[in-house]
């Protein structure tokens, strides 16, 4: 590969690694019977299969990218929900 080639290549890597992608948090799964969720109004409650310290699962689309902690932002960001990675899956492992 000549050098042409070669900054050509890093010049797209660098346009394709600065587009934004959406990460999924997933605190939890609701399961109501279908009759219940029928009587869904504003102000209903639905429990969810997690305690508030329990670890939050990350995705990019369906795949699993990491775990975490939820916890909120001190300073600018002050009450700003965020999640600290406290595990990061493998990204190169297809699997």
């Amino acid at each position: 590969m000549d050098n042409q080639q070669s900054a050509a290549r890093s010049e797209g890597s660098t346009a394709f690694t600065s587009v934004p992608i959406e990460i999924t948090v997933s605190v939890g799964k609701a399961r109501p019977l279908v009759r219940d969720l029928l009587q869904l109004a504003a102000g209903s409650v639905l429990s969810l299969d997690k305690q508030l310290d329990d670890p939050v699962e990350l995705y990019v689309g369906e795949k699993l990218i990491g775990i975490g902690v939820l916890e909120v932002q001190e300073g600018d960001g002050q009450g700003q929900l965020a999640v600290r990675l406290t595990e990061v899956s493998d990204l190169n492992n297809p699997s």
